[in-house]
């Protein structure tokens, strides 16, 4: 089955087929669902819209703690059918909505339509995002309350726009360079996924008109996982990005890759390395169409 990127890589390519990573993205996932449902203030007569749903990690927990109709939105077709196909067989398509559009328009919704807004992992891919919160602001009813959750790529980045690997590349850095400068041609220090951070998003929310305003900035610096290495070469980091083992064809020859993998697959298996993360939750108040900021 060939499916959209963003389907693709939700469903597939972000695991590299792997259930067992699969299963610890599930398990990483589940506390920050908790979190950002439980800042959106959900009760029985709550109408939520997700934006960006994907697989509906969001969604659908909002269903199981009884939302009273969640709009499910996403730029992608392909998950809004796969989510529509699970609410069938969860018996809750009345509850439900499907609307295909993108974070910085949601001309398909009305003004004060909805109660809560949420977000997981959305807005880095937005390049207007100071607009995708005067859309949050819109649709909301007075009262109504954004959560969102989103990672800041760039909190440890250096001067030099540099990312600390995660695993040594020092025996093999001639090798490592080329294949890092494939993926920071993809995401530019200039570019959605690694031009803001959390301060931005608590602006940009301000300025829309968003009161009462929360922001939460987590990081973790701790060994990674360890991981197959064949599910490796087939993960990508992002929609956007190919594997590496995509990545690893596209700039090395078969002898070099060979000394790549020779390096770097003892420290993916056993775990030897530093993962590093920042990610940022923000929930706030609408005041409401008639007090929001005028548009720019």
């Amino acid at each position: 089955m060939t499916r959209d990127r963003w389907a693709s890589w939700l469903l597939e390519r972000r695991s590299g087929g792997d259930p067992h990573a699969a299963e610890r993205i599930r398990e990483y996932l589940h506390p920050i669902r908790d979190a950002v449902l439980d800042a959106a203030a959900l009760g029985p007569d709550t109408r939520i819209l997700d934006v960006g749903c994907g697989d509906g990690l969001i969604a659908f927990g909002a269903l199981e703690r009884g939302a009273g109709h969640v709009i499910f939105s996403d730029v992608s077709q392909d998950l809004l059918d796969r989510c529509r196909e699970m609410a069938g067989d969860l018996d809750v398509l009345e509850r439900c909505r499907f609307v295909r559009v993108g974070a910085e328009d949601l001309a398909e919704l009305a003004d004060a339509s909805v109660d809560a807004v949420t977000t997981r992992s959305v807005l880095i891919y937005v390049a207007d995002k100071a607009r995708a919160l005067r859309e949050f602001a819109r649709v909301l009813a007075p009262g109504g309350r954004i959560s969102l959750f989103e990672p800041i790529n760039r909190y440890f980045v250096d001067a030099d726009g540099r990312f600390p690997p995660t695993y040594d590349s020092a025996a093999v850095e001639d090798l490592a360079r080329r294949v890092i400068a494939v993926y920071r041609g993809i995401n530019p220090m200039d570019g959605p996924m690694m031009s803001f951070g959390e301060r931005d998003l608590l602006e940009h929310a301000e300025r829309a008109g968003f009161t009462d305003l929360h922001a939460r900035l987590d990081i973790d610096v701790r060994p990674p996982a360890a991981r197959d290495w064949a599910s490796y070469l087939a993960s990508s980091p992002n929609p956007l990005a190919p594997t590496l083992e995509e990545a690893l064809r596209q700039t090395l020859t078969p002898t070099e890759i060979e000394r790549y993998a020779r390096h770097f697959r003892p420290l993916v298996e056993g775990g030897i390395g530093t993962e590093r993360r920042a990610v940022a939750y923000l929930s706030a108040v609408s005041r409401g169409p008639a007090e929001q900021s005028p548009r720019s």
